[in-house]
């Protein structure tokens, strides 16, 4: 791919594209949610211009009920069509959670395979922003933990662009949280269909001493952490999962058994985290190969405060991450 392919994005700009192109290729993709049509075009400003350009039969402004969304979303899955839901920020999956949980993650298996769901579900994932305790959670292993869904966290523009674009044209559930912390970023995105496979991992930074496995905003503090390490001689391997449903075993296990040392960090809850998993299949499956075990670093077991000092202190940064991998040596 040349330069003249690529196109310099923020992450909440290639969402945008990645839904514009797949409406333009597929009449069926629709988008749903608070907010999505224009002049507001949603309140991260994903979906702006889309209603003014696709019109609002196909770009609907719902009123503030993520149930209806979602169940409106399935609904129009079983009659046909490629629905984008936009529940708004993570948090708002407890409104949500018997459509996601008993409808979308379930219908596939009790129709025997005879009735897919193609939707997927957009949603902003908080931390680092001050939005407080009911904005800024990052509730992934609610969603691990259903079988059925696939969840998706892009770490770039080019990732998020690939992966939800991917995402829309999958014939089951999908999860795609884009990290606030990152939304505005900027990156090369390739500018036309672009398609990332689900279920497979990304080696962001080749190390040999120590791998950290991690996605979304806490892949850029991970590489911040190797960068600052490498300058001490510690070589410290960043894998960004990309997709945590399905998992990339084989990435992981790789990078672990050549580095030996492994630290899983996320911005979800550490304790009963998507860590544990991540961690218990490594020891697993690498017993007696690594130099020590699997170290976790996610958020303190606790709601997460509006003060900034005091949510800067709640998730994993680059400073923290570091100072885990120091003493792991």
């Amino acid at each position: 791919m040349t330069q003249t392919d690529m196109t310099e994005l923020t992450l909440v700009g290639a969402v945008n594209q990645a839904m514009a192109q797949s409406m333009e290729l597929d009449p069926k993709v629709i988008l749903l949610g608070e907010d999505v049509a224009d002049p507001a075009g949603g309140v991260m400003k994903a979906s702006a211009g889309l209603s003014t350009r696709f019109g609002t039969e196909r770009v609907r402004a719902t009123p503030i009920a993520e149930q209806a969304i979602v169940g409106a979303a399935i609904g129009a899955s079983l009659g046909g069509y490629r629905p984008v839901a936009e529940v708004m920020l993570m948090d708002f999956f407890a409104v949500c959670m018997d459509q996601v949980a008993n409808h979308a993650a379930k219908l596939r298996y009790m129709s025997g395979g005879r009735t897919n769901v193609p939707i997927t579900i957009r949603t902003a994932v908080g931390g680092g922003r001050q939005f407080s305790a009911q904005h800024s959670q990052s509730l992934e292993a609610w969603m691990m933990h259903i079988p059925g869904l696939k969840i998706a966290v892009p770490s770039t523009p080019a990732d998020a662009k690939g992966l939800l674009t991917s995402c829309i044209f999958d014939d089951d559930p999908c999860i795609h949280m884009e990290s606030m912390m990152i939304l505005f970023d900027t990156g090369p995105v390739p500018a036309g269909d672009f398609r990332l496979p689900l279920g497979v991992a990304d080696v962001k930074r080749v190390g040999t001493d120590v791998t950290v496995v991690t996605w979304g905003w806490q892949v850029k503090e991970s590489l911040a952490a190797a960068e600052a390490l490498a300058a001490e001689g510690t070589s410290v391997e960043v894998v960004d999962l990309r997709t945590l449903v399905p998992l990339d075993r084989t990435a992981i296990l790789q990078s672990a058994a050549k580095t030996g040392r492994m630290l899983v960090v996320h911005a979800a809850t550490q304790f009963a985290g998507p860590g544990a998993e991540i961690a218990a299949m490594t020891q697993k499956e690498l017993w007696g190969q690594l130099a020590g075990p699997v170290e976790r670093l996610g958020a303190a077991y606790a709601p997460i405060p509006f003060a900034a000092g005091l949510e800067r202190d709640l998730f994993p940064n680059r400073l923290t991450i570091a100072d885990t991998i120091r003493k792991m040596a």
